[in-house]
């Protein structure tokens, strides 16, 4: 049980989930009234189709406000945790390692110096760079450097399994008790670590431990960017602990490496860390998440570079429902609070992207139904021949909170508009290429993205912009040329609801041509 305390931080969660709550609600009332006002086979489709995706918007927004309230309880379960732990009096055995490939070597050295300064006896801490660099030169002078610095150096000719392979091919030679994991872009900020870490794993179940991850200060558009791990980091992994289902989120972590050997090491897809995770809770292992940054990771301070890591995810992502569904058949039972974190987690950036471009499609279709949007007037609102249409205003109720709702969260919890309102077009901006993410990975094509990488300094290139963001540009304009067609028809609310969509599919090509 958990001490409720009427704080400043419990009213704003509970704010939180109200607005949430009352974003499902409104979608719902708003397609009971698309039902009433049916008077065809196509419009009742159209009712039809919105009610099953605000059912679906209806469970993140519900599952997401489970998780910003349940947040709020887990410093109190971390404390008790804490307070229990016994100091050691033995320092186990613990290999940190960093997987490369064909990273930049000075920034590699310059990361790896700061690991190997990790307060630890340095007889019970080892090193390793797991290198499947391709390019010669950056092999040779990784190779060096470790042989200077006394790190275990580990090349591998064949790529075969990313990082998961690198990391599995590594543990045949390891014989350390313990595994902590960096990638080559973080820097470690807290060299207690490995020191604070290891006392939780006094509990013999435990199987491994993720702190917090996020990156060092760069651009505008790179906090922005930030504030996707930080809502994951902040809101949803702290709900997941407290289920046993927190996330190992690929570094920053520590596991216990004979049973990550008994698991047979690391699955071998794009985001091996989430199918470790669960396969660790599938086989009755424990997992803690520790909210605490230990390293920062080099900032994504470009687009291109945000597409290419949001296409590895939601490819990723994909791959891993259709894993899950298959092992949670052969298990015979798995809590409801479990399934709800995997499902969530698997459908997370699919909701994201193709509910919105679904949304997107069928808010066309409504827009030149003949539904009566704009006949309502102020004055006409509370005559009894209007009331069941009365219903249409939650529409507009549903439509303003989703757009308002995420930007002012943001500004409550992280203490800014700007980058709320960014977060939000990003996610419009990365729709369509998250769908076809998902899309390569039902089809079982290249987990890479087609998308040209813009290197160096990013520059303003119009033409740069436009042909990598084709696909985005034509739906905007689409969205806008139908909504001044709406507008010639005096459909002011299929105007604005639009023109709206369209402006944000158009964030794309703005956040390409300014950031690269």
């Amino acid at each position: 049980m958990y001490r409720i305390k009427i704080t400043r931080g419990i009213i704003v969660r509970l704010a939180t989930v109200a607005i949430f709550l009352l974003l499902s609600i409104a979608s719902f009332v708003f397609a009971g009234y698309l039902f009433i006002e049916a008077n065809s086979t196509y419009i009742f489709a159209l009712a039809c189709a919105f009610l099953i995706l605000a059912a679906f918007a209806g469970f993140f927004n519900v599952y997401a406000s489970l998780c910003y309230f349940r947040s709020y309880f887990y410093d109190q379960y971390i404390d008790k945790i804490t307070a229990g732990l016994k100091p050691l009096t033995k320092f186990p055995t613990v290999a940190v390692m960093m997987p490369v490939y064909n990273e930049e070597p000075q920034m590699v050295k310059k990361n790896l110096s700061k690991l190997i300064e990790m307060n630890y006896p340095k007889d019970k801490i080892s090193y390793y760079l797991l290198d499947d660099s391709t390019k010669k030169e950056i092999t040779k002078n990784l190779r060096e450097f470790c042989k200077k610095s006394g790190i275990t150096f580990i090349h591998r000719e064949n790529r075969s399994g990313c990082k998961a392979g690198a990391l599995n091919y590594a543990l045949k030679v390891c014989n350390e008790e313990f595994i902590a994991i960096f990638d080559a872009d973080e820097s470690l900020i807290d060299k207690n670590f490995v020191k604070d870490l290891l006392p939780y794993f006094g509990d013999k179940s435990l199987s491994y431990i993720q702190t917090e991850k996020r990156y060092s200060k760069g651009n505008l558009f790179s906090e922005a960017v930030d504030l996707f791990d930080a809502f994951f980091f902040k809101f949803i992994q702290p709900h997941r602990a407290l289920n046993n289902t927190a996330i190992f989120a690929g570094s920053c972590g520590i596991i216990r490496t004979s049973y990550l050997k008994k698991l047979k090491g690391f699955p071998e897809y794009v985001i091996e860390d989430t199918f470790f995770s669960l396969e660790s809770d599938l086989h009755n292992y424990k997992s803690l998440y520790i909210p605490k940054v230990y390293a920062l990771g080099i900032p994504i301070v470009t687009y291109s570079a945000l597409v290419r890591q949001q296409w590895r995810y939601n490819y990723g992502d994909t791959q891993f429902i259709s894993y899950y569904f298959k092992r949670s058949m052969k298990e015979k039972k798995i809590p409801f609070m479990s399934n709800l974190d995997y499902w969530s987690h698997g459908f997370g950036l699919n909701y994201l992207s193709i509910m919105l471009l679904l949304f997107t499609g069928l808010s066309i279709f409504i827009s030149f139904s003949a539904l009566p949007l704009t006949h309502l007037t102020l004055s006409n609102l509370l005559e009894k021949t209007y009331i069941t249409r009365d219903l249409e205003i939650f529409g507009g109720i549903a439509f303003v909170l989703s757009f308002i709702a995420p930007v002012v969260l943001t500004r409550i919890y992280f203490g800014s508009y700007k980058k709320g309102f960014m977060v939000f077009a990003l996610n419009f901006a990365l729709a369509i290429i998250r769908a076809k993410a998902a899309i390569s990975a039902i089809l079982k094509k290249d987990p890479l993205a087609n998308w040209t990488r813009v290197s160096g300094k990013p520059k303003r290139n119009i033409l740069t912009a436009i042909v990598n963001t084709k696909f985005e540009l034509g739906l905007s304009a689409l969205l806008v040329s139908l909504g001044y067609i709406a507008y010639l028809l005096s459909n002011v609310a299929g105007f604005v609801w639009l023109s709206a969509y369209g402006i944000l599919y158009l964030s794309s090509t703005i956040f390409l041509y300014k950031y690269g």
